[in-house]
């Protein structure tokens, strides 16, 4: 019997997707938060519940154009990120401002 754990599953009829997998379809984005937190990860938002799931805080930009060049050509060699274990949980209106990202200039380091 195998060990692996499908990724969808029906249970009287209803189709089930494995938590993991929702979440890595989710976009990429750098989000500032009040008091001075700016995050990256992947979001998702339910309402005014949101998520930074693979996230971490940005402790020093590293760059020279901000946050916008982050945003589109990923951590340079002076970001200095600090991984979060396990799920960033907040409400929508802590959200000061979010920047999408170039998922590809992130995802080796999410």
């Amino acid at each position: 019997m195998s060990s692996a754990c499908p990724d969808t599953m029906t249970v009287d009829g209803e189709k089930y997707v494995k938590a993991s997998k929702v979440y890595e379809d989710s976009p990429v984005k750098i989000v500032i938060l009040q008091r001075g937190w700016v995050m990256v990860g992947r979001f998702e938002r339910d309402g005014s519940e949101c998520k930074l799931h693979d996230a971490s805080v940005i402790r020093a930009w590293g760059s020279t154009n901000g946050l916008g060049q982050l945003a589109h050509d990923g951590p340079t060699t002076k970001t200095k990120l600090d991984k979060c274990h396990g799920v960033v949980e907040f409400d929508y209106l802590t959200v000061v401002a979010s920047i999408s990202c170039a998922e590809e200039k992130w995802v080796t380091v999410l």
